[in-house]
């Protein structure tokens, strides 16, 4: 039976929601880790930040083999989402930190084959206005790295293995879902090669570069904002802070990508960047002094920082793919995405060791200056979106 478009990517986006659920699996029972590994303090942010550590070196081998082009997609992302759950799950048995963080290292290195690979399975249906079909693929992503807090409030008075369970589980659905109901696309586009030859022309290219600082300034933010912003909210105060996470991170965030994609289209891909990252700045400067002042101001801020904070993740990699020529598109989205999730690491660590030494009021700040930076990339880049006639 012919597959709809819509059909392709409510399925897709649903394998997405399933399979991200590994990302913050472990995060989101820390506590319960800390205990059972016997984490000492300077461990705790590489359980988080092992996994975008794991998902660059995935993602840069996935490129320079071409495993993306030498396999069917959806085989793809099936095998890697089973690769994933069964790291995940062994998690169940680790009993050390090394062997606990390394399992999370390979867990983002199999995620390397899930979400690239199902936005390119998904954006092919969608050879025009991809905005609204990437922002709801990115909402999936947003709310299925949100899930397992859901699933810690759900599941309170369960044992935390079952939110490890839950989360394998749910990557299996994923695998089934997109080998099962999935069909690829009527065209297919052409392989997006790597060549460590060809960083060359992407650091040469004006407008692909001020993409790439726009990103790099987005996710020195974001996943350091998605590991501490619940236990922020935990130690300040909030009941129910697992679930709070949840719609704070997940719903606010799905809402903000809908909102991000829709409006892309419509005032051009760097104006929509600046506004998200304008808004997501200011929260990120204020969000800390509301630490055990004014619980709803908390929430109210936390909520909007969710929702601007991830509105335009998508819209750098449609940038760069607007302006790389053809035979270095490949090599310069993989260069994008291995150095954001790269730098995701060190803001992670940062933000637990400025908490340490100058509390919850300071420790979000930092990740203020990324989006600064990225707002000043953005704005000169939207120069050449004039005269490209794409705005």
């Amino acid at each position: 039976m012919k597959q709809s478009k819509w059909g392709a990517l409510a399925w897709g986006s649903i394998a997405v929601f399933f399979a991200l659920s590994l990302w913050f699996s472990a995060s989101a029972v820390i506590n319960d880790l800390t205990n059972q590994w016997g984490l000492a303090e300077a461990d705790k942010p590489w359980v988080s930040a092992a996994v975008p550590a794991g998902f660059a070196a995935g993602a840069l081998i996935s490129a320079v083999l071409g495993i993306s082009d030498r396999f069917p997609a959806r085989k793809l992302f099936m095998i890697s989402a089973l690769a994933g759950a069964l790291a995940n799950s062994l998690l169940l048995f680790a009993d050390h930190p090394f062997i606990g963080i390394l399992l999370r290292f390979v867990t983002g290195a199999a995620l390397a084959g899930v979400y690239p690979v199902a936005v390119k399975v998904l954006t092919l249906w969608f050879p025009k206005h991809r905005g609204l079909a990437i922002g709801i693929v990115i909402g999936a992503l947003t709310l299925g790295s949100a899930l397992p807090h859901l699933l810690a409030a759900l599941t309170m008075k369960v044992d935390w293995r079952g939110v490890i369970l839950l989360s394998s589980i749910l990557s299996v659905l994923s695998a089934v879902i997109m080998i099962r109901f999935v069909q690829d696309a009527p065209q297919q586009g052409t392989p997006s090669v790597f060549s460590v030859n060809m960083i060359g022309k992407v650091l040469r290219n004006k407008p692909v570069m001020l993409a790439n600082y726009g990103y790099f300034g987005h996710m020195w933010e974001l996943y350091a904002m998605w590991t501490w912003l619940p236990l922020f909210m935990a130690e300040g105060g909030l009941a129910h802070a697992s679930f709070l996470s949840f719609v704070t991170i997940g719903l606010a965030g799905a809402a903000g990508c809908v909102l991000g994609g829709l409006l892309a289209d419509k005032v051009g891909r760097a104006r929509l960047t600046i506004w998200a990252m304008g808004v997501s700045a200011v929260c990120a400067f204020v969000i800390g002094f509301t630490f055990e002042y004014s619980l709803l101001l908390m929430m109210v801020v936390a909520s909007i920082w969710g929702c601007s904070i991830i509105a335009d993740s998508a819209q750098f990699s449609a940038a760069v793919s607007e302006f790389a020529e053809g035979d270095y598109l490949g090599t310069a989205l993989t260069f994008q995405m291995s150095i954001g999730f790269l730098l995701t690491i060190i803001s992670i660590n940062l933000v637990s060791w400025i908490q340490v030494h100058a509390g919850w009021e300071w420790a979000f700040f930092v990740l203020g200056i990324g989006p600064v930076l990225g707002i000043a990339a953005m704005s000169r880049l939207r120069n050449y979106e004039k005269a490209a006639g794409s705005e």
